[in-house]
């Protein structure tokens, strides 16, 4: 053990050690008591009197008093935490009847006699949860409580404080390290005569800003979960601060402004959160609140560079891409493997979004996988795996994001290498959205050293009814009055079952799916012997017309799916082998249905050279989804 972990264990051993009386103890009562920002849900807190504490779509039994409310080992840790870091006590205050109030009373008084040998309680995070909540709840349950009561949470509390003063600086938590921070500074502004709790939380306050928030004001984990949870504590230190008439750092400030402004570029129409990386919907209403405590002006981030997210605002139509690297090591825990993927929404509805999340268990895992996401999947595979720890064991190396706009309209050329490692192949995006937003068109180019079998999937928003035409050529969807019609090329088109957990409930939704290759029909057994000579002589005949009919036919389909049926400028030499480029022009289609009038084309960026001379295998699936006009 070196010195600097041998100090830091002697003063945690030191810091809980209980205080005599007469010696270092706590007052009676807070200093100043900082209360509590954000509203609860009442019917949670009646499901609690009730005995049963809601918690990621599941109800943990939760007894009224006793050791066995906090022995819950069998618990998942998600939960554990969410326990043991007292949150749930504003549930509680906002239902806010005498019954409420007893309860919340019991069973802090139950945990002051029993404290758990969970190891969570020791962790910062988790205890800084817990203190804030005591102090910020404090007028709810305790001050009518009797003195003996007071003193010993007003004892527990200044243990707790220095607990968390003794692990600092904190290990790579995420946004859960401002946790730890908020809790220090509730204990120091309610125990005056403990200065040097303050001290701690301001040397280590910007250090820990600096670690999490991204120059753009993103966060560091890349999820809009991580915004919104980060953005609630910076605005409740900020609160914190101001109460106790102390002027906060002006990194503090611009920070919280910059994180406001990138999680509102993160949201929906409808206010809710984009799904990506572990995200929940949320409420609009608490978004909202966040913000106006967070930030003094509404501001929304130009563009989220450093945090890998493209945002694409047209008429009223929303384009939100996942175009970045996974987070690096630290910070990948949760982290899902749906680089790449996109959500599409028009004013307040959702029509195509990832699945959601999950804390824990069987969901948790399948939902974090590449399927779970509006992306493609070859093989049944994912661009990450996952480690026991909860991070990325592997992830895409090389993830590329070019953004190109014309005449009001926008591409975006992604690509990445996550199926390297597995498949020895890479994906390329390409994602095109007119200038009216009611024209969204992709290509997915796979190429790798074999044909794979993939699946390009489209999860749908629960409130969008879709239909599989009865020849399987297009699926129309209907949502908020609108119609809209899927088109692709390339792949066999199908509708499925799919899950949709954006507000951390699972709902049933469904999702469009086209896979790819195309089964290759056997060939058809003649129906009579003929002579070689004649059959030899009939093939001969057949081919040329089949092939000329498919060639008229592929390019009547590309015509319909790229924008005026034109091809975007390529590099020279590359003709033959890229999927978007012609060796001749295509052959005119006499009979070809009308096409509507489409946007003017977007020169698009020249593809990546290839790395080596080795012949590799292209697949491409070119996809359209239009409004149908009213």
């Amino acid at each position: 053990m070196g010195f600097g972990n041998f100090l830091r264990s002697t003063r945690l051993s030191l810091a809980r050690v209980p205080a005599l009386p007469g010696l270092g103890r706590a007052p009676s009562e807070p200093g100043l008591v900082t209360r509590d920002l954000w509203n609860g849900d009442a019917a949670r807190g009646a499901r609690m009197l009730r005995g049963s504490l809601p918690f990621d779509g599941h109800r943990f039994p939760f007894p009224e008093d006793g050791r066995e409310t906090w022995e819950r080992a069998a618990l998942p840790p998600e939960a554990r935490a969410y326990l043991l870091g007292f949150s749930w006590l504003r549930d509680l205050r906002t239902l806010g009847t005498d019954e409420a109030r007893l309860r919340a009373r019991a069973l802090v008084g139950s945990w002051l006699d029993h404290p758990p040998t969970d190891p969570l309680i020791a962790d910062a995070c988790v205890t800084g949860s817990r203190l804030a909540a005591w102090l910020g709840n404090y007028d709810f349950f305790a001050a009518s409580a009797d003195d003996g009561f007071r003193q010993r949470l007003m004892d527990r509390i200044l243990v707790e404080a220095r607990t968390i003063a003794a692990l600092l600086p904190l290990s790579n938590q995420g946004w859960r390290g401002l946790s730890a921070l908020r809790g220090l500074l509730a204990a120091a502004l309610a125990l005056p005569g403990h200065r040097g709790l303050l001290l701690r939380f301001q040397r280590y306050l910007g250090p820990e800003l600096e670690r999490l928030v991204l120059t753009d004001g993103g966060f560091a984990e890349r999820s809009p979960e991580a915004q919104f949870q980060g953005a609630r504590e910076l605005a409740e230190i900020a609160a914190m601060l101001r109460t106790a008439q102390i002027s906060p750092p002006i990194s503090l400030g611009t920070t919280s402004e910059k994180v406001c402004a990138a999680l509102r570029a993160m949201r929906h129409g409808d206010g809710g959160l984009a799904l990506f990386n572990g995200a929940f919907e949320h409420k609009s209403s608490d978004i909202e609140q966040v913000m106006h405590y967070g930030a003094r002006q509404r501001l929304l981030a130009p563009g989220l560079p450093d945090t890998g997210f493209i945002r694409i605002a047209l008429g009223r139509a929303l384009l939100l891409v996942d175009a970045g690297k996974p987070p690096p090591p630290g910070f990948d825990r949760g982290t899902h493997a749906g680089t790449l993927s996109f959500e599409f929404s028009v004013q307040r509805q959702r029509l195509i979004v990832n699945c959601g999340a999950a804390f824990d268990g069987a969901w948790a895992k399948a939902l974090r996988e590449t399927a779970a996401h509006t992306a493609l999947v070859p093989d049944g595979r994912s661009s990450s795996d996952f480690a026991p720890n909860g991070g990325l064991s592997r992830r895409p190396v090389n993830v590329r994001a070019e953004h190109q706009a014309q005449n009001g309209a926008h591409w975006l050329d992604l690509s990445h290498d996550g199926f390297r490692a597995s498949l020895g192949a890479t994906w390329q995006r390409r994602l095109y959205l007119g200038q009216d937003g009611e024209d969204l068109r992709g290509e997915e180019v796979f190429e790798g050293e074999r044909e794979t079998p993939l699946a390009l999937r489209f999860h749908l928003h629960p409130q969008v009814e879709a239909h599989l035409a009865p020849d399987a050529d297009e699926v129309l969807l209907h949502a908020s009055g609108m119609i809209w019609r899927f088109r692709q090329e390339g792949g066999v088109l199908s509708l499925e079952d799919s899950i949709y957990r954006g507000s951390g409930l699972p709902e049933p939704t469904l999702q469009i799916v086209v896979r790819a290759p195309i089964p290759t029909p056997p060939p058809e057994e003649p129906s009579s012997p003929e002579p070689a000579g004649e059959t030899e002589s009939a093939a001969d005949t057949a081919a040329p017309v089949e092939q000329a009919e498919a060639t008229a036919g592929s390019a009547s389909k590309t015509a319909e799916l790229l924008p005026d049926g034109k091809v975007p400028d390529q590099p020279a030499g590359d003709a033959q082998t890229d999927p978007v480029a012609a060796d001749t022009e295509p052959a005119p289609v006499p009979s070809a249905e009308p096409v509507p009038a489409q946007p003017r084309p977007v020169a698009m960026p020249n593809a990546v050279p290839r790395r080596a001379p080795t012949k590799r295998v292209k697949q491409v699936v070119r996809w359209a989804f239009e409004r149908v006009p009213d």
